[in-house]
């Protein structure tokens, strides 16, 4: 099995692991990090998933809809690896993500 490292909002750096087929935010979930709200469940609306994703995974996230970037846009923590980690489906080539959970707006 695959695993990905995961920066919490407190600096700890804890491995989960990664399952081909799901969202970026259920592995999160379901690997404990509770800080990441997730509170639209996946929908693309709330922006509580957000998180930084290493630029590693240039070229293989896939392209950010205008509804993520406009969600993104509204956070104070915008940066250029944000992400909503709702919109990331685990493949081949993204198992092993280092992935930073973003500050709470």
């Amino acid at each position: 099995m695959s695993a990905m490292t995961v920066t919490k909002r407190d600096g700890e750096i804890v491995t989960i692991p990664a399952t081909s087929g799901i969202s970026l935010m259920e592995a999160l979930r379901d690997g404990g990090c509770e800080e990441l709200l997730a509170l639209c469940g996946g929908c693309c609306s709330c922006a509580t998933c957000h998180v930084y994703i290493e630029p590693l995974a240039d070229g293989l996230l896939p392209k950010m809809t205008a509804d993520e970037d406009e969600l993104l846009d509204n956070s104070g923590h915008r940066t250029e690896k944000s992400r909503l980690s709702c919109q990331i489906k685990l493949r081949q080539g993204l198992l092993e993500l280092n992935v930073t959970i973003a500050p709470e707006d």
